[in-house]
This record gives structure tokens, sequence and C-alpha cells, in this order.
């Protein structure tokens, strides 16, 4: 211990001493080390923080498969009952949607995030109330005394803590609500963490529970929410997942589901959420690893640099009676001081850029919260923070000590080329670390290029309508006035009327599900086709009002766009190409009818218009069904989002939004308006993860580029100051200037072309690794692995070719008097 403490003493003297060379080497390696740390917080968050559930590992989401291997999370109350009457193999089956509401509060209406949960939910999730208590069996049942359970935000926002609200009622979509119980602050993060689990998207977790209330003899087939569950002490998920195909052929005899190739399946909670972004993430820490060993590259330069001045300093001590350990164990020192130096700074330079980047720049990654929130510093990241810090000592440190610490001082003096000379295997070891440096910088570089060039193809993919000049608003049309489906048609014919009236507005529509946001599911049958393949069919489907294809400028194909007079003439629905394209291949959809599964009146296919993409740019056009608002029959429907307005203008649509809102207030009778944006951001939001990795690597690979070029230019730099005399020499004896440059210029210019070649190769067998991310890009793309190795090469010959010139320039007599 006291042998540590004097070498760390040492060190700090001899940093000291050299403030200049602590401060480089400092501030290089927080750069490597703040990268990782700013990633691995994001990947703590996302992958490794714990969910805030009971058992969490036990978790699993109910889903339905097809035989194209896609899955879907989303569920139908036939499924959701049936799911939990599998007893055998699971407990606390539960149903969840994110939704909205009006709450009329002390001061003027807003819309709150709510929660409809079924009564075991709670019980699934393990959260308890601290005042008041959860859902009961009896408290879902259908046509139940309307309660609520309070999150702890709320309730400490509304109530200022109050126990006492417990058994108040408060006005939610105009009715009243009972307030039975508050959560515990514990237990915020339950319904973040899942808000992408399912096909809906939030913005913020919600601020009350509601009762689901599915009734459990339902016949009702629209998929419009999430069902999970735990398996049962003793049950493997492969059992599991075993008992739910075998199922699914009794369920599809009871329900005549005959959609081909599906079944019902169980994936694991952490896999529901996380599966998407995980190789995503992955390969970022990759990336950010090659930034370090970069880093650590340019410091272990700078040690070996430093370490030819040093050398009488270890003779010394070894004179004395210092052991090759104990010099190894110095330097070792050294460069530990110096990274966890690095470690410090780079974990609050990581941390304030990570919050700062997913601030200024949203992303929809799960698990991360709103704004970046949920990414914090917490004993993973700080832990490896400093694993970090240790493991870069030793990279960037060892080869310099065991160099130094060589017993053969009198060999080692005459290796080098004069006082302060770096010596021949000095000199190799550089060359090889400057190659290493760019091989890693060009294999970032290749990887940033080809997400860019995967962004730029991706937002340049036509999403099959014109998001220009189009605000987007929310209302939840839900409330005693909308008891029937009169009243809600009645207020979205009014409230369109009103804004069309507004000057410079060009068109308005609603829908209860926005391209790129929302999306319903479910199965329809064509009238006269008989019972195969082709008789059931699995689809999107939206509900809109006339006007909806105007707005957004969709191309009507074949026949035509919804009209004021199907809101009262017989049913119609207008299908979209991809479906038309698939069912009618070589006939005429309008000439025929469908019926969706579950009951309901045939409806006539009137048009058929351009694919939309409905669920995201990066993914194929998938069959989709649009209905007309006016022509349903219930309101469950229209209440299971809140009802989304889009309204075309002439000019920038911002500063039409007051009015347009005002207008709506009065169509709806004072309803609060939510989530007011342009298309143009949410065409923006949609690509946001994309954005994201590739900003994130982009600035990666110019850092690794930026570290290689400046270590390769410190390399020339010192080599040049430690050849003065020999290049003093050649031109006193009549050595052309050109002929010292290019000489000095091919020295560092050889290891440079050699790690620019051995990045191509290993980029080569590395950018498979991230096809998954790419989009409309190949792996190998030959723009890409020609541009960016050419830009390293140029970064590399500038940052050889100033030394080189400087050393051309030198003095002759002046470089020979300086021994």
């Amino acid at each position: 211990m006291d042998a540590f403490l004097g070498d760390l003493r040492r060190s700090v003297r001899t940093f000291a001493r050299t403030p200049g060379f602590a401060i480089a080497a400092i501030s290089t390696l927080a750069l490597g080390i703040a990268a990782n740390t700013a990633i691995f917080s994001v990947a703590n968050a996302v992958l490794l923080k714990p969910f805030g559930y009971a058992d969490p590992a036990r978790i699993v989401m109910f889903q339905n498969t097809f035989r194209d291997g896609t899955r879907s999370g989303s569920a139908a109350p036939v499924e959701f009952n049936w799911w939990r009457r599998q007893t055998g193999a699971f407990q606390d089956v539960s149903a969840y949607a994110f939704n909205a509401a009006n709450f009329t509060g002390e001061s003027a209406p807003e819309q709150i995030p709510t929660m409809l949960v079924s009564a075991d939910f709670f019980r699934l999730c393990g959260a308890s109330a601290i005042a008041g208590r959860e859902f009961t069996a009896a408290d879902d049942q259908p046509k139940a005394p309307k309660t609520t359970v309070l999150a702890y935000s709320f309730w400490l926002r509304q109530f200022g803590g109050d126990f006492h609200a417990i058994g108040r009622r408060i006005e939610l979509n105009g009715e009243r609500y009972q307030i039975i119980g508050v959560l515990g602050p514990q237990n915020n993060q339950i319904a973040e963490q899942s808000l992408l689990s399912g096909d809906i998207e939030i913005d913020s977790p919600p601020d009350a529970y509601l009762p689901f209330q599915l009734d459990p003899l339902s016949a009702e087939r629209g998929h419009y929410f999430n069902v999970a569950g735990r398996l049962k002490p003793g049950i493997a998920l492969a059992a599991a997942t075993a008992q739910l195909e075998s199922g699914y052929a009794e369920y599809a005899r009871q329900w005549t589901d005959l959609t081909p190739g599906a079944s019902f399946g169980a994936q694991p909670l952490r896999e529901a959420v996380v599966g998407g972004v995980r190789n995503s993430l992955l390969i970022l820490l990759a990336a950010v690893g090659f930034v370090l060993l970069i880093a650590c590259a340019n410091a272990a330069n700078l040690q070996l640099a430093r370490a030819a001045g040093r050398k009488r300093e270890f003779a010394i001590r070894a004179a004395v009676g210092a052991g090759r350990g104990s010099i190894i164990r110095q330097l070792l020192t050294e460069s530990a001081v110096l990274s966890l130096a690095g470690g410090i700074v780079g974990l609050a330079a990581g941390y304030v850029g990570i919050r700062a980047l997913l601030t200024l720049s949203p992303v929809n990654i799960p698990r991360i919260g709103a704004g970046g929130s949920g990414v914090g510093l917490d004993w993973r990241v700080a832990g490896f923070t400093f694993a970090l810090s240790l493991l870069t000592a030793v990279l960037f440190g060892l080869v310099p000590a065991l160099q130094l610490s060589r017993r053969d001082l009198s060999g080692a003096l005459k290796e080098s080329g004069g006082p302060g000379g770096t010596g021949v295997r000095h000199n190799g070891t550089r060359a090889l670390l400057n190659g290493a440096e760019m091989a890693l910088a060009v294999v970032l570089l290749i990887g940033a290029a080809l997400l860019i060039r995967s962004f730029i193809s991706l937002r340049q993919v036509n999403p099959g309508f014109d998001a220009r000049n189009i605000l987007t608003m929310r209302t939840s049309l839900v409330g005693p006035q909308f008891a029937t489906a009169a009243s809600v048609t009645r207020a979205i014919d009014e409230g369109i009327r009103r804004i069309r009236a507004l000057p410079g507005v060009d068109m308005a529509a609603s829908t209860c599900c926005m391209p790129l946001e929302d999306r319903l599911h479910g199965t329809f049958q064509i009238v006269g086709r008989g019972e195969g393949p082709d008789s059931q069919v699995l689809t999107g489907w939206a509900v809109i009002s006339p006007g909806y294809f105007e707005t957004f400028k969709i191309p009507v194909l074949a026949g035509r766009a919804f009209t004021q007079r199907d809101e009262t003439g017989p049913p119609v629905v207008v299908i979209n190409r991809t479906l038309a394209k698939t069912f009618w291949p070589n006939s005429d959809p309008l000439k025929d009818r469908i019926v969706f599964t579950g009951g309901g009146s045939p409806r006539q296919i009137v048009g058929v218009v351009e694919d939309v993409r409905e669920d995201a740019l990066s993914r194929a056009p998938r069959p989709n069904v649009y209905l007309l608002a006016n022509q349903m029959t219930g309101t469950e429907l229209l209440q299971t989002l809140p009802w989304v307005w889009a309204i075309r203008t002439r000019g920038a649509p911002m500063p039409l939004s007051a009015a347009i809102q005002n207008e709506l207030r009065e169509a709806t009778g004072g309803l609060p308006i939510a989530s007011v944006r342009t298309m143009d951001e949410i065409l923006a939001g949609s690509t946001g993860a994309e954005r994201f990795r590739t900003f994130v690597l982009t600035i990666f690979g110019c850092a690794a580029l930026l570290l290689a070029g400046v270590g390769i230019y410190g390399s020339m730099a010192h080599s040049v100051a430690q050849r003065r005399q020999e290049i003093g020499i050649r031109l006193a004896l009549g050595a052309d200037s050109s002929h010292v440059r290019n000489m000095v210029a091919l020295q560092g210019a050889r290891p440079a072309l050699v790690g620019v070649i051995c990045g191509i190769a290993t980029a080569l067998g590395l950018a498979r690794l991230i096809a998954g991310l790419l989009f409309d890009v190949e792996p190998w793309d030959p723009l890409v692995f020609i541009a960016a190795p050419a830009t390293s090469m140029v970064v590399a010959l500038v940052a050889v070719w100033l030394p080189a010139e400087r050393a051309s320039r030198a003095d002759p007599i002046a470089a020979l008097r300086r021994q």
C-alpha cells in the first residue's frame, strides 16, 4: 500500500511538471470515455435497467402470429377472453390500453393521459396503492360503477397529497368517477416502460387508471389494446407457447377465424419492448468501443513520445536498485491517474451530452422517457465508466511501460538517435498504432456513411400523402353528450364545417387513426367467395370523414372517394392499392362487397386509393381499409382513440392553430384540444430512431477521424523533432528540400495507407452486421467504400504533410547546433 501511495505521489508531481502532456492525454481519453458513457447510459436505460414489475422475467405479451413470421401485439376482446381462460400455463392475464380523457378540474378542462386496465393488471405489475385500493373483479364488470385509481404524480398535482381525496369524485369525459386508490411513487414507471410494447404510442405515462370493463361474452373482433400475463411457476415459455398454438385450432373453430397461417404466441416482456432496438444499441456500443481504442492509441503514442525523455530517469532508478516490476508499476500508476481523470471528465461530459442530444432530437426509443428523462446516472453507468477507465489505463499504458522497463538500458540509449532520441522500436510501435487508428476510423466512417445513405433514402420515400401545410390535433369525443353515434358524427361534421369556413384553410377532415401513428387491425370476408385462403383477410383499417383523401392528397386510383351522400347511403368502404392487388389481382374489386368478422352489414367497395405508409416509412405498405365515420353503428371505436383533426392550410399552418382550436371547442361543447402538431413534425418523428443512430454514428466517425488525424500529426511532429539532426545533415550535404519533405511524408503515409486498406477489409466483413439497419442501401455500397477511405486518406496526408513541410524548411545550421 505504501509503495502504491508513493507511486501515486510521484505520478501527480510528474504531471504537475508537464501540464501540457497531462491535459492532452486527459482530453483524448475523456473524449473516448465520454462517447462510451453516453451510449452505455442509453443502453443501460433500455436493455439493462430492471423493469419496475414483480418478477418481470415471467411476464409475457400475448400476440397474434402469422405465416410470414410477423407478429401483432394488438388484441381483440374475443382473444383476451380466450387467453385468460388458459389457466394451465398463465395467471394474471390482463388487458390494457393507453387513452386520453377530458379532465374537468379547478381550472380550464384539459386532456390527460389515461390507461384502461383489467382487474388483474396491478397484481401482474406488482403495483400497490398507498391509499385506498386497486381495482377488483367487481369494478371491472360491464356497467359497474365508474371508479378510478390515480397516479401518484397526478394525486400530488391535483390534490396536494391529501389522503381525504379517496372517495371523492372527479369528472372525466363529462362523467363522475370515484377515486378508490392512489398508486405509490415507486409505480410511476409501470406504464412508461410499456409505452412501445404495443401498436399504440403515447407521449407520457397515465395520470389516471380506469377499469376496462370488457364484456366476458363479447364477440367484438377489433384489435385495439394489448394483453400481458405471467407464466405460472414451473411453466417454461416454450411449453406455454405450445399450449397457445395447440389451442388456436379450437379457437378458430369457435370463432370461424380462417386467416391462413395465423396462430397465437407469447413473447417475453423485455423482448417485446426492446427487441426492436437491441441490435442498434449494440452496434453503437461497438462503434464507441472503436473510438475508445483510437483514444487509447493516441494516449499510448503520447506516452511513447514522452518516454524518450525519461530514459535517463529510469536508468538512474534502475541503477539505485529499482526492479522492472517497480518501474512498470510506476508507469501503470501514471496511466491510471490519467485515465481516471479522463474518466471523471468523460462521465460528466457523456451524461450531459446524451441528455442534450435526446432533448434536442427526441427519438422513439422505448424506456428512455420523454426527452431522455429515463436516461440517468446510476451504479451501472458509474461502474462501467470506472471499469472502462482502468481498462483504458492498461490498454494505453502497458506497451510504453514494458518498453521503458527493459533492463538493457545502455542498449536502449544507443538505439536512440541522440539526446532525446526515440529509438527504432518506439518508431515502429508508433507506426503500428497510427495504422490501427486509421483502420478503426475507416471502419467507423464507412458505417456512418452507410447509415447516412440509408437515412437519405428513407427520407426520400413517398409516404403516400402530402405532409406540407397540414396541422393535426386531437379531441376525445366521449362523455354523456356523445352517448350515440349520431352525436359523435354531428360534432365531427360541425367541427369540420367551422374549420373549413376559416380564412386560410384549404381542406379539413377527421380520423381515428393518423398515418405513421395509429393503426387498428381486423379481418373481413369477401362476400361470395368460398372458404379458403382468400376468404378472410387480415387488414389494417381506419375510420375517416369525407374529405380525408383530399386533405392528405392521397390519389384515388379507381372508383371514387367518400362523399357527403354516403353518410346517409348504403354501407361503403375504400381500400388501398396493396389490398386490391393482393386479393383482386385479375378482377375488379369495385364489383365486390366485404363484411367484417364479428358481424355488420356487407359494405360495397367504391374506391381504390394509393398506398399510405401507415406503420413506418421503412415498411412496405400493408392492406388497409377505410370506413366512413357516419356509417359506424356504435360509438365504441370512435372512443377508442382521441379523435384526430387534420387541416390543410394555404400557408404555414401554426399561425391558424389558435383560431382552429377555438372553432373546435365551440363545435364540441368546450372539450380540450391536445397534441397540436404539424404533419411534417409527425413525419420527422417517424424516423427518429434512424436519425438518432445516424447522427450519433456520424459524430463518432468524425471524432475517430479527427483523433486519428491528430494522432498521426502528433506522432510525425515528434518524429521530425527527434530527427532534426539527421534532417539538418541531409540538408547541409545538399539534399533538396522536396526530397526531405517527401521522405518524411512517406514515412507517415505508409502506415496510414496500410491502416486504410485494413479498415476497408474489416468494414467489408462487418458491414453485414448493420444490414438490418439499412434501407434501400447495400452493405457494400461502392460509393461509400470509395468516399469514406478517400476522405480518411486525405486527412492522413494533411496530417503527415504539415510536419513534412516544416521539416523541409528547417535551417541546417540551427539543426546541427542543437545537440
